[in-house]
C-alpha cells in the first residue's frame, strides 16, 4: 500500500444493449455468503441498445497533478462515485451508454480522458511525456484528490483496467469496488521480455510496430494514425457493427498534440525499450512483485477479444483475494463497455454490493 504523503511527494503537488449472454460465471463462496448475509440484492440495469447515445451531457476540465484533465460527468452530485477509465485506441465515448445507466441508479459517474487523449493536456511543456503505468495511475489519484473523492468504484478496460487494478492494489482504501475487463493487467516489464506463443505475438503486431521509427512516424501522421486505429477497432472487436460516425467521435480524441508521444512511450516502455522518470521507480518496484487486489472485484472476459487469455479467468484468479466474481461475455470484443453497456453497468452495480 502506498500512503498519500508518499504519492504527493512523488507527484510534486499537494493533495489537492441488447442482452449479453454470460458464460463461465464464478462466485466465490465468501462472496456468496456475503450477499446472503444482509446485503440487499442489486437492482437490474435496464437493457439498452449499444450506440443509442452519442454524446455526454456535461464535459468539464480541472487541474490535477501535472495535467489539465478533461472529463465527462453524469448523475447526482452527491451520489456514490464511479470512475470509468478507457483504453487505447479509445476515449471517453466507450462509456457513452454506460454513464446514463449508472446515473439512473444514483451514481455520480466520472469518465476522464487519459493523458494525451482528448482535452487532457499537460500543464507544462517541460513535463516528460511519460506513459508508464504508474504515471497514468497517479493522474487518476490526483483527479480524485482535487475532486475530493476519498473512495470510488473503479471500472475500466485495456489501459483503464490496468490503471484501476493498480489503484486497487496500491491504494485499496480509495477503492470501494473494482470492475476490471480482462482481469489483472499490471505490467511486468521483465516478464514481458520473454516471447509469447506465435499466435499471441501476432495479435500484438502494433506494439512491435510502435517500437520502430516507421511506427512512430505513422502515429504522428494524422491519416496514418486514423487508419491504424480504425484497423485495430476492426480486428479486436470482430462482432461489433459500429458505424463510421461512432469511430470518428472517438478519433477526435487522437488529435491531442501529445497523443503520439504518449502512445509510443507506453508501448515501448512495456517492451523495455523506453525509460521512465525516476520518481515513479518506487511504484514500479512494488508493481513488479504483482501485488494482490483485496477489494471486492468483478472481472469480465470478452469472449471475442483476441487478447482474452484462455482458461476463463484462471490465469489471474490468484491476484484477487477479496470478494470476487468472474464473468465471460459471449460474442463481445475488446471494447466491452461500448459493445455491451448493459452488462458492464450491471457489473458495476453488482460489485458495489459484493
Amino acid at each position: 500500500m502506498i500512503d498519500r504523503r508518499t504519492f504527493n511527494k512523488a507527484l510534486g503537488v499537494g493533495t489537492g444493449a441488447a442482452a449479453v449472454s454470460l458464460t463461465g460465471l464464478q462466485l466465490d463462496a465468501h462472496a456468496a455468503q456475503s450477499r446472503t448475509a444482509g446485503t440487499s440484492p442489486a437492482p437490474v440495469v435496464p437493457t439498452v441498445t449499444p450506440g443509442a447515445r452519442t454524446s455526454f451531457a456535461r464535459l468539464k476540465q480541472v487541474r490535477a497533478g501535472v495535467l489539465d484533465i478533461g472529463y465527462a460527468e453524469e448523475g447526482p452530485r452527491h451520489g456514490p462515485v464511479v470512475i470509468c477509465l478507457h483504453g487505447w485506441p479509445y476515449d471517453i465515448h466507450s462509456y457513452v451508454d454506460v454513464a446514463p445507466l449508472l446515473a439512473a441508479q444514483g451514481y455520480r459517474v466520472i469518465v476522464p480522458y487519459l493523458r494525451g487523449h482528448g482535452t487532457t493536456t499537460f500543464l507544462s511543456s517541460r513535463t516528460v511525456r511519460n506513459a508508464r503505468q504508474s504515471a497514468v495511475t497517479l493522474d487518476i489519484i490526483a483527479l480524485m484528490d482535487v475532486l475530493k473523492i476519498d473512495k470510488a468504484l473503479l471500472a475500466g478496460f485495456d489501459w483503464g483496467s490496468r490503471t484501476a487494478d493498480i489503484i486497487a492494489a496500491l491504494w485499496p482504501e480509495r477503492v470501494k469496488g473494482l470492475v476490471s475487463v480482462s482481469g489483472y493487467l499490471v505490467t511486468n516489464v521483465e516478464a514481458q521480455k520473454q516471447p509469447l506463443a506465435p499466435e499471441a505475438e501476432h495479435t500484438w503486431w502494433y506494439q512491435y510496430y510502435f517500437a520502430t521509427e516507421r511506427g512512430r512516424l505513422a502515429m504522428e501522421n494524422r491519416t496514418d494514425r486514423h487508419d491504424l486505429c480504425r484497423l485495430v477497432w476492426d480486428t479486436v472487436s470482430p462482432t461489433w457493427n459500429f458505424d463510421d460516425a461512432t469511430f470518428e467521435r472517438t478519433a477526435a480524441a487522437f488529435e491531442n498534440p501529445d497523443y503520439a508521444a504518449i502512445v509510443i512511450h507506453n508501448y515501448r516502455w512495456r517492451l523495455g525499450l523506453a525509460d521512465g522518470e525516476r520518481r515513479y521507480d518506487r511504484y514500479e518496484g512494488v508493481l513488479a512483485t504483482r501485488p494482490v487486489i483485496t477489494v471486492p472485484a468483478i472481472t469480465l472476459d470478452p469472449e471475442r477479444d483476441p487478447f482474452t487469455a484462455p482458461g476463463d479467468g484462471a490465469s489471474y484468479r490468484d491476484r484477487f483475494t477479496g470478494r470476487y466474481v468472474h464473468r465471460t461475455l459471449a460474442g463481445i470484443g475488446h471494447n466491452l463497455p461500448q459493445e455491451a453497456p448493459t452488462a458492464f453497468a450491471q457489473a458495476v452495480v453488482d460489485v458495489d454490493r459484493l
